[in-house]
């Protein structure tokens, strides 16, 4: 992570000191008799480079992260996702865990280099094909497939052209999606058009700590614009295919002040505060469901069309309507007035001292940040705002806490106080209709390697056997027992 003051933003998954987290008090309610409204979606959630391996396999082209693994130092320990969990190969296995949790539906992520080598041009049958086999091995067990078009692995070659920077990179953008939907739109409904770009813009073009690796800082802005346009180019793709939901997965976090308390303090606190919310959270929400971006002169842009960036048309592309809402959630961010010569606005403090527990990341585990999270959309865009499914948040786990129940207490006291979180934010009139647990398997976690681990199933990565914790006994209890009350005709919570 870069050193002060250039210090940046804290998504999900983003490097963090190591440090132990204590299982949760135990909520009053039980997990199976929350208030969460019928049809409601109970998942897992993984992505293509993280899981797959096959790196080079059956046509695929190279992307942004098979190039960015290969620099010396850019992942911890020099690892790299060629192998990974070798989903690839093993896929039935792993929806053969998917049906032993009961799933309602399974978000994966489509990699755009094996379906399309180069970005552009031809299309990889065999990639396209390991697809189409996943999505029927799905159904066969009952599982709704929930692609995600975009999880961060650009095909290099688009990356040579300027990546998210270019403006054509959205238009190839909407003819991959095109290219998949013809494939899988008659067997597959809900799609996810694009995963976080907040935290691929920061991490990836900013800062980089991510693929690409580049270090633009505030000269990065233009790549949110682009993939947002991509995505609602993609919007229009996926509708002519036949999809029947779309929507974007987020990155979203509720910003508090540093040194405590819930509101940001006047003056300058505020004004970072205020900066910061709206580059992690307003810039990817607004034009989605306002059809205009916020304020960005606190980021040298006074401009609305962002020095000519921004073309007539462009934010009614963006605003095409969504179906819902994807939203992942992982801690709250703490924010401070910038310090010295900052360059931006804000300076990203560390959460109260001793106040909260922390994963392995080092992440505070705050789950009533969710429920402000989602109730702060609410009052935020009003009936502007489409229904809501959580579709990342999960806790990691150090190398050494492998399988087994003393290990995953921690897991299991970090899903029920989410999930019971995701029931707060329902009892006061949020939208929510699902949630998606991260993840399912261990897997590659980016810079950081396989030292993290996420999974509610442990992959021994030098023999790659699966072997369940204690938190996927857990959840499938959990998805079970509500199934059980749901269809109860003298016990039900709804």
């Amino acid at each position: 992570m870069p050193s002060a003051p250039l210090q940046p933003p804290q998504p999900a998954r983003s490097p963090q000191p190591t440090q132990s987290h204590q299982p949760a008090e135990s909520s009053d309610q039980p997990p199976d008799q929350l208030p969460l409204p019928a049809g409601f979606r109970w998942g897992v959630s993984t992505s293509a480079y993280q899981i797959e391996g096959a790196a080079d396999a059956d046509g695929k082209g190279p992307s942004i992260w098979d190039s960015f693994t290969a620099r010396p130092g850019a992942v911890k320990d020099g690892r790299t996702g060629r192998t990974a969990c070798d989903h690839y190969h093993r896929y039935a296995e792993d929806v053969a865990l998917m049906r032993g949790l009961g799933l309602d539906a399974y978000r994966f992520s489509v990699s755009w280099p094996r379906v399309q080598p180069g970005g552009a041009g031809p299309v990889n049958g065999p990639g396209l094909d390991f697809y189409d086999r996943l999505v029927d091995e799905l159904l066969a067990a009952g599982i709704a497939p929930t692609p995600t078009l975009f999880h961060w692995d650009l095909p290099q070659q688009l990356e040579d052209a300027g990546g998210w920077l270019n403006r054509d990179t959205a238009h190839r953008f909407a003819a991959y999606a095109a290219i998949v939907a013809d494939r899988l739109a008659d067997r597959v409904s809900s799609w996810i058009t694009l995963n976080e770009p907040f935290v691929h813009m920061v991490y990836g073009y900013a800062f980089g700590i991510h693929a690409p690796g580049r270090t633009l800082m505030l000269d990065a802005l233009p790549t949110a614009h682009h993939q947002l346009l991509g995505h609602g180019l993609a919007v229009a793709a996926l509708r002519a295919a036949g999809a029947g939901e779309v929507m974007i997965a987020n990155n979203s976090s509720p910003v508090r002040p540093a040194g405590g308390g819930a509101e940001p303090v006047d003056g300058p606190g505020r004004a970072a505060a205020e900066a910061y919310d709206i580059l992690h959270n307003r810039l990817f929400t607004d034009p989605l469901l306002l059809g205009r971006y916020p304020d960005l002169s606190a980021f040298g842009l006074p401009d609305p069309t962002w020095g000519g960036l921004v073309r007539d048309g462009d934010l009614r592309t963006v605003a095409a309507p969504l179906d819902a809402l994807g939203i992942n959630y992982y801690n709250p961010s703490w924010i401070a007035p910038p310090a010295g010569d900052d360059r931006l606005p804000f300076t990203v403090a560390e959460p109260p001292e001793g106040r909260y527990p922390r994963t392995a990341f080092g992440w505070p585990v705050v789950p009533e940040g969710l429920t402000e999270l989602l109730v702060g959309l609410r009052q935020r865009y009003g009936a502007a705002l489409p229904p809501v499914l959580v579709t990342e948040n999960g806790c990691s786990l150090v190398d050494g806490e492998s399988a087994g129940a003393a290990a995953d207490l921690a897991r299991i006291a970090y899903l029920r106080d989410h999930i019971g979180a995701v029931a707060a934010a329902v009892d006061q009139g949020v939208d929510v209709r699902g949630y998606f647990a991260w993840s399912l398997l261990d897997n590659f976690e980016w810079a950081e390697g396989y030292q993290q681990r996420f999974g509610l199933v442990h992959v021994d990565f030098d023999t790659l056997k699966r072997t369940p914790r204690a938190s996927y006994g857990w959840y499938r209890d959990l998805i079970t027992r509500r199934r059980r009350l749901l269809h109860s005709p003298t016990s039900s919570p709804f």
